[in-house]
């Protein structure tokens, strides 16, 4: 790979990287270090990595490196969402999005990538066994499953009408 191609890389896909990893981590500023630690980790194999290959590579990689933030993350607890709930004393509808994001909160981190990377990031099921490193029949059951979560919880809502 050569230096206009990592160049390249960057300017075509850091903004759908960023998106997949706000999306699965829901935290903007770790969204922004999974996309940058992914291009570091081009970087450090630009010259192993063929230039046709880097996106995929990239998308790997952030998938590795959310997995790595999920499973950091459930040792510690952040003192924000800790006290969420003590934040909201007025009883508003939920915003669509929100249920949403709720929903996929309760995915584990594998359902959650995949059925992000098919729904939000349109790849086909091909491509998401490629990027996840998972046979086509995994991709397809854990997109199952993951789908049939998201509708039975929204289904369970009360509030969302």
């Amino acid at each position: 790979m050569t230096l206009a191609d990592y160049n390249t890389a960057v300017d075509l896909h850091a903004d759908g990287i960023y998106r997949f990893a706000l999306k699965h981590l829901r935290d903007a500023e770790r969204a922004k270090d999974v996309v940058q630690e992914s291009f570091a980790r081009l970087w450090s194999k630009v010259d192993e990595v063929d230039g046709s290959k880097a996106k995929s590579y990239l998308f790997t990689t952030a998938h590795h490196v959310m997995v790595d933030e999920v499973r950091k993350g459930q040792r510690s607890t952040r003192m924000e969402e800790h006290h969420q709930d003590m934040n909201h004393t007025s009883q508003h509808q939920p915003d669509l999005k929100e249920v949403l994001d709720a929903a996929l909160a309760t995915l584990p981190a594998v359902q959650r990538s995949v059925v992000l990377l098919r729904d939000l990031e349109g790849y086909t099921y091909e491509e998401i066994a490629e990027l996840t490193q998972l046979n086509l029949a995994q991709v397809k059951v854990y997109i199952y499953r993951g789908r049939t979560a998201l509708k039975e919880y929204i289904g369970q809502l009360d509030l969302v009408i």
